[in-house]
């Protein structure tokens, strides 16, 4: 009894070093490709957090404000900016489970008017055609002040493709999905996201509504030369942005899109329109998938700050860099990091 006592000690310490190890070999992989990003001097504050085998890894570097010293910490709240498409798209998949909407359906059967400039000879535009982008919407709202204006905006829309045709990037739909779902659950939007992912999640940290509080803890933004951003101000629904968050809030986030055994993680991840051969469109899900790696990821934007969220499910591994910088060359910057950061994490 004696000996087996010293040799399950011994097993529990050496189980308790390689899980070190391990740990040690993500904040190595981190600080690594960080440092590397942080030479380029048009990046000030970078936080990643990562979830790898169910043990996550925080770390932050840098400033917020430039010559303040004042590094990001876990309180701190960025802009999740086109990453809330991610949530829409979440409350989408879970409304279409629910039976409240069809992918197939009209989506004009929502609206309080008939719309007949929103088809294109014919042919609807249908809920799927909204969440992969080829509705032929144009990107921005073409009325945004207000959301009656957005109404407004829509019938002035002159769809000129095929509905399910042609991807082009719109923020115009996601609103319009918001605002469907609020009609078809009798919510809002907002209450929507709250109930279905940030309550039992426990993603108490991610909010659209931003108290005194939140709001000193929330990014204040760069562009490249250094001049500070405003923050967004939301005036519609919040499908496209409008969602702030923390570094530790995403991890709770990637462990609920990682989580295959939810039906509406599953839905939002199933693919729904094919771009290449390897490149599809989900739930707002960017989904890449060829050989052994299959990735759902999506960027974020805004004024003066940028993210990548990255799912790597058969790895079972969550990326996600925030960072207080936004300019043209951001995104490819950071989606960089991100392949990087990956390789390394799973170098054996």
């Amino acid at each position: 009894m004696k000996y087996l006592s010293v040799i399950l000690f011994f097993v529990l310490v050496g189980c308790k070093s390689v899980q070190q190890i391990n740990q040690q070999k993500v904040e190595n992989a981190i600080t690594k490709n960080v440092l590397q990003l942080l030479k380029d001097k048009r990046f000030h504050s970078v936080s990643i957090a990562v979830l790898k085998n169910g043990e996550s890894t925080i770390k932050h570097f840098g400033e917020l404000m430039i010559g303040k010293g004042n590094k990001p910490n876990d309180s701190t709240l960025y802009e999740l900016a086109s990453v809330t498409k991610t949530f829409t798209g979440y409350v989408a998949a879970k409304a279409v489970l629910d039976k409240k909407i069809n992918l197939d359906d009209d989506i004009r059967i929502y609206l309080d008017e008939p719309y007949p400039n929103l088809e294109f000879k014919g042919e609807p535009i249908t809920i799927k055609h909204l969440i992969t982008h080829t509705s032929g919407f144009p990107n921005m709202p073409l009325k945004s002040e207000n959301k009656k204006a957005f109404f407004g905006g829509l019938t002035l829309i002159k769809i000129e493709t095929k509905p399910g045709e042609v991807y082009s990037y719109s923020n115009t739909a996601p609103e319009l999905t918001a605002y469907i779902l609020e009609k078809v659950y009798q919510k809002s939007f907002e209450q929507l996201v709250i109930e279905f992912i940030l309550k039992p999640n426990k993603m108490n940290q991610t909010k659209f509504t931003l108290n005194e509080n939140d709001r000193k803890r929330l990014v204040k933004g760069y562009n490249d030369k250094n001049e500070l951003m405003p923050n967004y101000n939301r005036t519609l629904w919040g499908g496209i942005s409008g969602l702030h968050s923390t570094a530790p809030d995403l991890v709770k986030y990637m462990k609920l899109q990682l989580d295959q055994s939810n039906p509406v993680v599953n839905e939002s991840h199933r693919k729904l329109h094919k771009e290449g051969s390897d490149f599809w469109e989900g739930y707002h899900w960017y989904i890449i998938e060829n050989d052994n790696l299959l990735i759902y990821r999506h960027n974020g934007g805004i004024y003066g700050m940028q993210n990548w969220f990255v799912i790597y499910p058969k790895q079972n591994i969550g990326i996600s860099i925030l960072t207080n910088t936004s300019f043209n060359e951001t995104g490819e910057i950071l989606e960089k990091v991100v392949d990087n950061l990956y390789n390394d994490l799973n170098v054996k």
